[in-house]
């Protein structure tokens, strides 16, 4: 994506479910989970750079002795940084205490982190600001070893303003509104009610305090205290979460927005936010990966006993398909095949661009996260042009030369490495003039390689705001001196708000909307912007199942190739020579790529849950009134 989107976060579990000297005999160490959880992590960097966290809990310790451990960052590298910490702290432990190193025992009661539950988070902020505080892992402590949580999740929700109220409702006072606070205390809520409840029935049996603190971890029902206090919530999400006895969960939201996948065997319970995580952690083959259903709990008790509990009440299926576009890492079986399946069903459109002249058309992709998709791209063009040799050399029948053969068959599709970004150059200035300076030389173009009269097909994952291709690819490229410029999408236009973990809060920041309202100016019809504002604020008092979302009228008018040409306008100008034309995806066709992830929200304006057309036309709001705070 060479507009600079930020990334999701990611979640990763470990339930370690042998005791720790068995990990020390068959693999060498005790640490077995904690070094588990650093690849797990450090797979799923692509989901977040803002920061990171981990905690444990350690079963069955005695009273007095540290079980719960955290350490976060948000260092440059936080991932880096927070097991350099980790094991500087167990060095030094080592070398205080050398009788250590072959007592897992000892190595247990006296060194943080080497507990048998594990919670990482790589996080980018949607909500809050990047501070130290805002790094998940969040901790809710308490004494009773029970109504300790910690919470992690992958997630955004629509409706944070309805759930802090609803958490002073129940005479709370929570320290800070953000959605994961908001989150951890109404399930701390509820876990507080459910601990209490299950201490009176021990009590009538008889069992005093001390006796019940075990028992409370066997009885205590997990599944039910997600579902009251899930029970309002609308967004996405991937929520885990741990319990201070060492019960463990996590549960996916019920459109199935957020990814989430598991993996279990004898020795270890395993979910992640990516299946190819888990895989090459765990060294396991794609069939053993599950992906967990929507709506539904994986709950591990501290017994180690896996249950799967029905929370919600699954929504029609729409996960996310930016996932597959662009978040999730590439490695994956299934989206690797689906990025590729992209690039081959953009190609007729391209010929279209080219005029089916393969032979002056140079191809190529921008940034690297696009590789795959030009790949199936590239394969159709070779089966297109091998289509044009086969009718070239039968029309030819006997009368061609060997040499007239030789030229014929040689000709294929021309790939070239066209733009490298350079990684080092950094926009430290921040006089706008300057900057737009600067951006133009962010990506280094390949010479030699573009001859006159040829055409460049540049394919990318998506185009969010255009700014990058703008300021600095066009005119990057236009350097080469191409006659025409042909900018491919393997995503379709992207015309609406993300309300549930992606940054894309701000209708204006679309190239697509900003296209959409330059052409009501050039008709004469931008009278509509106001009609739909108007619509949007009499929505605003409504129940969220009442909402439409009215922002759908601002595209209603034209046609997508309308929008793409409008965006091709908008983001060249008199400094480009060559001509541009810019192509986005069909919605159908990614459907057609991506028949099992249908979440198409931010293309369509079919949001999956009620709260998304709430935020939508909330962002129109804001976008009319110059409001520039975010809708959600």
């Amino acid at each position: 994506m060479s507009d600079a989107l930020k990334h999701e976060c990611g979640i990763a579990v470990i339930r370690l479910l042998k005791p720790l000297e068995y990990y020390k005999e068959k693999y060498g160490s005790a640490f077995y989970g904690v070094n588990k959880m650093y690849l797990m992590m450090e797979k799923q960097h692509n989901r977040g750079q803002d920061g990171a966290g981990l905690a444990s809990i350690k079963l069955d310790t005695k009273p007095g002795e540290r079980y719960i451990s955290r350490v976060r960052s948000i260092a440059q590298q936080p991932i880096q940084d927070i097991f350099a910490q980790i094991n500087e702290r167990v060095n030094n432990e080592f070398k205080a205490h050398p009788e250590y190193m072959d007592d897992v025992a000892a190595q247990k009661k006296n060194i943080p982190y080497i507990g048998e539950v594990l919670l990482g988070h790589v996080r980018y902020g949607t909500f809050g600001k990047n501070s130290v505080e805002s790094v998940h892992p969040f901790l809710r402590q308490n004494n009773w070893m029970h109504r300790n949580l910690i919470m992690a999740g992958n997630f955004n929700m629509t409706n944070v303003k309805e759930l802090f109220a609803n958490l002073i409702e129940l005479g709370q006072h929570p320290k800070e509104y953000t959605d994961t606070i908001t989150i951890m205390e109404k399930i701390g809520h509820f876990l507080d009610d459910e601990v209490s409840k299950v201490y009176k029935e021990l009590k009538k049996e008889g069992y005093n305090k001390q006796q019940a603190s075990p028992l409370i971890a066997e009885r205590l029902k997990v599944a039910k205290i997600l579902r009251r206090a899930a029970k309002n919530w609308d967004g996405g999400y991937a929520m885990a979460g741990l319990i201070g006895h060492g019960d463990a969960f996590v549960l996916r939201d019920p459109a199935g927005i957020r990814p989430a996948y598991y993996y279990q065997d004898d020795e270890v319970v395993v979910v992640a936010s990516e299946r190819p995580v888990i895989q090459t952690v765990f060294n396991v083959d794609f069939d053993k990966v599950k992906e967990l259903d929507p709506g539904q709990a994986i709950i591990i008790k501290k017994s180690g006993e896996v249950r799967f509990k029905q929370i919600l009440q699954p929504l029609e299926r729409k996960s996310c398909s930016f996932e597959r576009i662009y978040f999730s890492r590439g490695s994956d079986a299934e989206i690797y095949q689906e990025r590729k399946m992209l690039g081959k069903l953009l190609m007729p459109k391209v010929l279209e661009a080219i005029n089916n002249d393969t032979k002056n058309t140079v191809f190529s992709y921008i940034p690297n996260t696009a590789e795959t998709s030009f790949f199936g791209m590239i394969e159709t063009a070779e089966a297109y042009i091998n289509e044009k040799k086969t009718e070239a050399i039968l029309n030819g029948q006997r009368s061609l030369s060997a040499a007239k053969v030789t030229e014929i068959l040689s000709e294929r599709a021309r790939v070239e490495k066209i733009a490298i970004k350079d990684v080092k150059l950094r926009t430290f200035i921040t006089e706008d003039s300057s900057r737009d300076d600067l951006v133009a030389h962010v990506y280094d173009v390949t010479y030699g390689v573009i001859k006159p009269n040829d055409n460049l097909v540049i394919i990318d994952d998506s185009i969010v705001r255009g700014t990058t291709l703008k300021k600095s690819i066009l005119k990057m490229l236009d350097r080469l001196n191409p006659k025409k410029i042909v900018v491919v999408s393997s995503a379709p236009q992207i015309r609406y708000p993300d309300c549930y973990g992606i940054d894309m809060a701000r209708l204006e920041d679309l190239i697509a909307f900003r296209a959409a309202l330059e052409l009501l100016k050039d008709q004469g019809k931008y009278d509509i912007v106001k009609e739909v504002y108007e619509k949007c604020i009499t929505q605003t008092e409504l129940a969220d199942k009442h909402v439409q979302n009215f922002v759908k009228e601002i595209y209603d008018p034209f046609t997508d190739e309308q929008i793409s040409d409008k965006i091709s306008e908008l983001l060249s100008d008199e400094s480009v020579n060559a001509e541009v034309k810019i192509i986005f995806q069909p919605v159908k066709n990614l459907h057609k790529a991506c028949p099992d992830h249908l979440g198409d929200w931010y293309f369509t304006g079919d949001y999956p849950t009620v709260g998304g057309n709430r935020v939508v036309n909330r962002a129109f709001i804001n976008f009319f009134e110059g409001n520039k705070e975010r809708a959600y």
